[in-house]
């Protein structure tokens, strides 16, 4: 079996797992903590694209993620939009603000760019917080509608929702394995490994980047969008600083620039973390060093870890191929010049 049908058997075998997981653990907890990590990692796959594929760290990311979340709530609560409606037009409001500030935030580069996106999201958040005839400020939403029928099916329950959730973030991952493996994908690694090189060889630098900035604040709203319906009440915390952080965490430790590293990343911290709920405050004296540790020896994160690893493995294996046919073809030689010297 090769490595790419092994690849795809993982891939299969992860989805299955995904959608049988329901029936093997009927807690509404663990379901609810999954549909909650599902949500972020499609958040995550948003910063991934742009951090991980361009090198541009957005430190905006947490307040696209409230804008996508209060778009929904607003449009469903006070507008009165039908949910399916109202979740389309919060990811196109969130791409549309993610286009204008990214006109300005993209002609700035490395450290400068990272800066002036978190003062970017904080004012998100303060606009949020302080405005309070429209976002209710402090007291954020509340009765954010599930979302509605679709004839037949219901999302009002956990398990639907845990299910739609799911579809979400599939369609998310399939979106951005496309993406990667496409022209465009190429494009945006050579704007990472070399920006002046990809612009003497033609490339749009700029444009290119816009489209990547516009995408990943897509995905930031639509995960946001998710959020609000799933848990019905908003406050401005959400798009507050610390919130992005917590993603940057997830995909560090998963792999930044790798198509599992939201998914491990993600699912590793929140079980960490729920496991050490027992430990209440003191829980972060075990996980904030082992976090640091991680991150340290494997900057690449755990993914990019075992992808390297096994590369190292496919390299020392064909090379050890390869000196084994030359030491049979030397043998073979031996064998033709001892048989010619006997006749």
């Amino acid at each position: 079996m090769g490595p790419l049908q092994k690849k795809h058997l993982i891939i299969t075998g992860l989805i299955i797992l995904a959608g049988i997981f329901p029936f093997i653990n009927q807690n509404d907890y663990w379901l609810h903590i999954l549909t909650l990590s599902f949500i972020w990692m499609i958040a995550v796959y948003g910063l991934n694209l742009l951090a991980g594929y361009t090198g541009y760290l957005s430190l905006a990311h947490a307040g696209f993620f409230a804008i996508g979340a209060y778009s929904l709530g607003l449009l469903t609560v006070k507008a009165g939009i039908n949910y399916w409606a109202a979740l389309v037009l919060s990811c196109v409001i969130t791409s549309v603000i993610g286009f204008l500030i990214g006109l300005i935030s993209l002609r700035t580069r490395e450290h400068f760019f990272a800066i002036y996106t978190l003062c970017v999201g904080y004012v998100i958040y303060l606009v949020i917080d302080k405005w309070d005839s429209l976002t209710g400020g402090v007291r954020g939403l509340i009765g954010i509608p599930a979302p509605s029928n679709i004839g037949p099916l219901s999302f009002e329950s956990t398990l639907s929702q845990y299910y739609l959730v799911l579809f979400f973030l599939l369609a998310t991952i399939f979106v951005m394995y496309r993406i990667v493996h496409s022209l465009s994908g190429r494009t945006f690694i050579a704007i990472r490994n070399s920006e002046e090189l990809a612009g003497t060889i033609g490339i749009s630098t700029m444009k290119n980047k816009l489209v990547v900035f516009v995408l990943s604040t897509f995905f930031a709203g639509l995960a946001g969008a998710l959020y609000a319906s799933f848990i019905r009440f908003i406050g401005p915390d959400i798009g507050y600083t610390t919130v992005i952080f917590d993603l940057l965490t997830y995909l560090l430790v998963g792999g930044i620039g790798t198509l599992a590293g939201p998914v491990v990343g993600t699912m590793l911290i929140v079980s960490v973390s729920q496991s050490l709920q027992f430990l209440q405050d003191y829980r972060m004296l075990i996980f904030g060093p082992l976090l640091t540790l991680i991150i340290i020896f494997y900057p690449r994160g755990i993914v990019g870890f075992f992808s390297d690893w096994y590369r190292k493995r496919q390299s020392t294996k064909l090379q050890s191929q390869k000196k084994k046919q030359v030491k049979s073809n030397m043998d073979d030689e031996d064998l033709h010049e001892d048989r010619v010297k006997e006749g």
